[in-house]
């Protein structure tokens, strides 16, 4: 085949699994609606910022502060946003009751105050609730101002652990005990919360550090004497000891817990655009390009707060160097409000048809200008960007267990109502009572889940839904596990009919590979395939090989989870399996 006919059957397959977005005109190019996207809130609480303006003095104000964050996670959902970064550790304190650190004053309007209920608990449940993942926000490093309530307790419970530079208290990442501290903060959140994940914020060396002096050079050596290089590589080993620290501690307690980490928004110098001396991994000493390849990170969450050139470069080199791994831009919102910038909506809606045709999703800083609909952001959101819903990607595994279908599916019509209700599948290998499901609905057969529009609802914990429609709908319900790991398709009983005439049946199989080969099923006389297609769980394109004899190449391809696709010459795909590059 060809390579430009190759190109144009690829394309065609790309956007077999997507669907257009009507409705945008400042686009730098017509985006697509994938069924896999992290769309992410930052929701900040320290202060109030976003939550709870509300002081919950006593138990009427308690139920106010509720029905705050509830009518937030309402706003959020119908916007289809589909992940909550909740910040949970403020600076040295925290908004759960918790045998290391105190409360913060943002619950009761006191510090050291316990309301009388859990505000985590509760953000977990809503946001559960609502079919949205929620993580657990933790700041990392500051301690807040030297004599802040939260900074004095923990100078007088660990001395030592804590440094002073200017006014700020800061946990000093070179200390040995820095990091089982703030592993043992994050263990004790997973332990005792059904968090989906935990995320870490101001992972990092603070600017201040060393004086302010910003770095103009940020390879590692050059420009440097060999005493300040030697330094360099042993913060850098500082920093990233914390976050294996914290990874052996999460997924030890909890291994379909996410680690995600909020990084500065530029790697480090490219080729053709300067980070300004402002990059993570000089700056910051955040070699987060590192941690996506050790896979001691899930997400990454680079806080791509710019413009122009200072965001797109950076971003598709986030991208070019996740490894496979889910990397979020963080998008620079309040830039639209008074006083920050004045940026025009058009500026995040072309960053967001950005990251979406690059497979990244978007995170936006912060949930209050979201809510308030700056510059109408919330409308574009809701009714052009966003107007399906999305699953998050699967994480990746060392290996990979599909769960089991739902079974017993049936559709009852009554009136103008429609009733569906399945049963879970009887061997559930998940632990923690995680298995939830997605329910798909069309006018059309077969049922087609690769299709974002025909996702009715997600991570759905239990088994029966009514739909309010005059329209003749069919419906398909998959398990999905707390990696993301999706079943097979259960289909109604008219599209298990059509489904046996024509066919149609997703399989998942595991094809093997030993890190540098690919098997393949033989083609047989039926497959008519020139090329394989190799893909993220995420749906993105990763690398094309030819189909010839039983196996492929796959030297070249980082470690993670694949699926693959047999493209014959006509631009027709088939799914082959599934994949598991670990070397």
């Amino acid at each position: 085949m060809p390579k430009n006919k190759l190109s144009i059957y690829l394309l065609l397959f790309a956007l077999a699994f997507t669907v257009p977005c009507f409705g945008y005109n400042e686009g730098l190019f017509s985006a697509q609606i994938p069924k896999y996207e992290v769309r992410a809130v930052w929701l900040t609480t320290l202060g109030g910022l976003d939550w709870p303006r509300q002081r919950a003095g006593n138990r009427t104000l308690e139920q106010q502060q509720k029905k705050e964050l509830t009518d937030i996670l309402d706003k959020l959902k119908a916007a289809n946003i589909n992940t909550v970064l909740f910040q949970t550790r403020i600076r040295g304190t925290v908004i759960y009751p918790s045998a290391i650190e105190p409360w913060d004053e943002c619950i009761t309007g006191t510090y050291g105050k316990r309301p009388e209920y859990d505000p985590l608990a509760f953000a977990i449940e809503e946001c559960h609730k609502r079919g949205m993942e929620i993580q657990a926000w933790v700041v990392a490093i500051p301690a807040g101002r030297w004599n802040s309530f939260g900074c004095r307790a923990l100078r007088r419970k660990h001395p030592g652990l804590i440094v002073k530079k200017g006014n700020e208290g800061f946990i000093d990442p070179a200390n040995p005990r820095a990091a089982t501290y703030i592993a043992n903060i994050c263990k004790e959140i997973t332990d005792k919360y059904d968090v989906d994940g935990i995320h870490l914020d101001y992972i990092r060396y603070p600017e201040v550090w060393d004086g302010g002096r910003s770095q103009r050079r940020n390879h590692r050596t050059q420009g440097r004497s060999h005493a300040d290089a030697v330094k360099l590589e042993q913060q850098i080993r500082n920093i990233t000891s914390i976050v294996r620290s914290v990874h052996n501690a999460v997924k030890g307690t909890k291994p379909w817990v996410k680690l995600s980490c909020a990084t500065i928004g530029k790697y480090s110098d490219l080729k053709r655009s300067y980070s300004n001396g402002w990059n993570a991994l000089v700056k910051g000493r955040q070699d987060a390009q590192e941690w996506l390849r050790l896979g001691i990170v899930d997400q990454l969450y680079p806080m791509m707060y710019f413009r122009g050139n200072n965001f797109y470069p950076f971003a598709f080199d986030w991208k070019e160097n996740s490894h496979g791994r889910t990397v979020v831009p963080g998008l620079g919102i309040y830039f639209m409000s008074d006083g920050q910038g004045r940026w025009p909506l058009s500026e995040i809606e072309r960053q967001m048809n950005v990251a979406r045709a690059n497979g990244m999703g978007y995170a936006m800083f912060r949930a209050k200008h979201l809510i308030d609909n700056t510059k109408g952001i919330y409308a574009f959101t809701k009714e052009t960007f966003n107007t399906y819903p999305a699953l998050i990607p699967p994480t990746i595994q060392d290996s990979i267990r599909i769960p089991e279908p739902p079974t017993n599916l049936q559709a009852k019509r009554t009136g103008d109502y429609i009733s569906v209700n399945w049963n879970a599948p009887a061997n559930d290998y998940n632990t923690d009572g995680g298995l939830a499901f997605n329910i798909y609905a069309s006018d059309k057969l077969p049922v087609d889940i690769n299709d974002a529009r025909n996702l009715l609802k997600t991570y759905e914990k239990g088994n029966f839904l009514t739909v309010k429609t005059d329209k003749q709908l069919h419906f398909a319900i998959t398990s999905i596990d707390r990696y993301g790991n999706e079943s097979e398709p259960l289909y109604d009983e008219e599209a298990e009919r059509r489904k046996g005439k024509s066919g149609t049946h997703t399989h998942y199989n595991i094809l093997s590979n030993n890190g540098l080969w690919l098997s393949l099923p033989p083609k047989g006389h039926s497959l008519d395939a020139d090329y394989i297609v190799i893909k993220s769980l995420a749906g993105v394109i990763i690398a094309t090989r030819p189909y010839n004899g039983e196996k492929a190449n796959i030297g070249g391809i980082a470690q993670g989870c694949y699926s693959i696709y047999s493209l014959n010459g006509k631009g027709v795909a088939h799914r082959l399996g599934f994949t598991i590059i670990k070397r």
